[in-house]
């Protein structure tokens, strides 16, 4: 372990009120929820960082990775990964396969997509989370890194989360996995890109997701109001951020407009695959995601929707600091088991 991740780890052990003290001296509320102690004093220290909007994306892509290390926890104990690559139109993506050790046959399983607003992340921002589900859910997870904007823009993302979806399908015995008790997940721009697969299989007609995992998900990336304005400095997503995600995904801005971008714009929503929804209190995204779900539900798509209160954005890679996310994480996992098995 690094000096700055023992410093930053041992810091976060302190109480509730000595935190909350080194934050500012009372606790952070925004409508009517109070931010985690741990995930608060998280928030004065990125906002003494540069913003990765300052940053060039390649940068960006560093300098995130750094940070995420010093928060994420363990792997999964019991957890065996395997290193892959999945065909896609713009060539092989990198992948990581989680089993649970000593399992035999095929299992349930997860085709997982990362957050990162399809500029940043990569096989890492999500890797203790796939290997929690897999353990946790006792599934079989596909963890695949698609192509990253602005060197690929939209639609090569879409592209690509559709692909690996696919491919998992068509090769579920290799992958110890059991055809057609597949789910499709993911987290922020992982969640969107789920739920785009969702939409695109009974569009196009290919097999259906058992499952659509969507973690505080971008529903519609032209969403004004609401969180976007209460959470829109809270970190570590800000409406700044969102807003720089969106110019390097889209050619342009009249594309958030299109339902592969903008999955809450399709108007049709039934016979979608049953959704786990998932947001967290103090995100821009938290009523966009909200809002999906009970879309969803209108139109008869079976949902369980939570909303993490005291939580902040990308929480799924704080569970090395932040108990309460660790929690939530586990609970997810449990719930991805109990929908798939």
């Amino acid at each position: 372990m690094s000096l700055q991740k023992f410093i930053v780890r041992t810091l976060l052990k302190l109480p509730d009120g000595v935190l909350v003290k080194m934050s500012g001296g009372k606790p952070l509320a925004i409508d009517g929820r109070i931010l985690d102690a741990r995930a608060q004093l998280l928030a004065v220290q990125g906002a003494r960082q540069p913003s990765i909007t300052t940053l060039d994306p390649v940068t960006a892509r560093s300098a995130t990775k750094e940070g995420l290390a010093l928060l994420d926890g363990a792997l999964h104990p019991g957890v065996e990964v395997k290193e892959l690559r999945v065909p896609g139109p713009g060539g092989p993506m990198d992948a990581r396969l989680y089993l649970p050790a000593g399992t035999q046959g095929p299992l349930p399983g997860l085709v997982f997509f990362h957050f990162g607003g399809c500029v940043i992340g990569d096989l890492d921002t999500c890797h203790v989370f796939c290997s929690m589900i897999a353990g946790q859910a006792g599934i079989a997870v596909l963890n695949v890194a698609y192509r990253l904007a602005p060197e690929h823009k939209f639609p090569a993302q879409v592209e690509d989360a559709v692909a690996a979806y696919r491919w998992a399908n068509g090769n579920a015995e290799d992958l110890r996995m059991i055809p057609g008790r597949i789910g499709v997940g993911g987290d922020s721009a992982g969640g969107y890109l789920s739920a785009v697969v969702a939409q695109a299989a009974k569009r196009e007609g290919f097999a259906a997701p058992a499952l659509q995992l969507l973690i505080y998900p971008v529903t519609d990336w032209g969403w004004k109001g609401g969180s976007m304005e209460s959470c829109a400095d809270v970190y570590p997503l800000t409406r700044e951020i969102m807003d720089w995600f969106g110019a390097h995904y889209l050619n342009d801005p009249s594309e958030a407009d299109d339902v592969r971008v903008s999955p809450m714009k399709e108007p049709d929503l039934s016979g979608l695959a049953p959704a786990i929804v998932v947001t967290a209190g103090f995100d821009p995204l938290r009523d966009q995601g909200e809002a999906y779900a009970q879309k969803l539900k209108a139109a008869g798509v079976s949902v369980e929707y939570r909303c993490e209160n005291s939580l902040p954005h990308a929480f799924t890679a704080m569970t090395g600091v932040v108990p309460a996310a660790k929690q939530a994480c586990e609970k997810i996992a449990r719930d991805v088991g109990a929908a798939l098995r």
